[in-house]
């Protein structure tokens, strides 16, 4: 039997008034398998600027994606694994940022050494952009299943915020340039 009643309506949808609070940063909480290549700083770089954002830390974006760019460069040069594995958390006022890559450390001594001179040479710009954010940075064995070597990198917000202010280009220019005797330190 057919009946003249119009159809009911389908609800549409209807975009929220106010666009939704950004998730908090301590919510903060990434981990990206990247693969070993010439891209992926640029990618990491571009994931990295997109996460902060997203979590309201638009100061942070300068010096985290030069950090991120610096680590997956060396983690890419030196990894023979087709793939390098980047973290980033924002815990304690600070973006916490980590490479793993497959290289694992060498037994004899002298090799060892020999790499770990390569590594902080490859590392010398993350060194100056986390010495000017205040952070802290270094590398290691990986403590993971299939070991590897663990790259890191602290930032602490305040740090990381003032590095990407205008009015310190001239002193970035400073802590970047050639005469820094300590970058290679880590």
């Amino acid at each position: 039997m057919l009946t003249d009643t119009a159809p009911t309506p389908c609800p549409s949808f209807r975009p929220p008034s106010t666009p939704p609070a950004p998730p908090p940063p301590e919510d903060l909480t990434y981990s990206l398998t990247l693969p070993a290549s010439l891209t992926t700083p640029a990618i990491a770089r571009t994931a990295t600027r997109r996460i902060l954002v997203a979590h309201g830390l638009h100061g942070l974006t300068d010096a985290a994606q030069q950090a991120v760019g610096e680590l997956a460069a060396a983690a890419c040069q030196f990894t023979p694994t087709p793939e390098v594995y980047l973290s980033l958390r924002f815990r304690d006022g600070a973006l916490r940022v980590i490479l793993y890559d497959g290289h694992p450390r060498h037994t004899n001594e002298r090799l060892a050494a020999a790499c770990d001179t390569r590594r902080r040479a490859a590392l010398r710009l993350l060194a100056c952009v986390v010495r000017a954010c205040g952070g802290e940075w270094g590398f290691g064995e990986a403590r993971e299943p299939g070991g590897g070597t663990r790259m890191w990198a602290v930032l602490p917000q305040a740090g990381a915020t003032a590095y990407g202010r205008p009015g310190r280009v001239e002193e970035r220019a400073l802590h970047l340039g050639g005469n820094d005797r300590h970058a290679a330190r880590g």
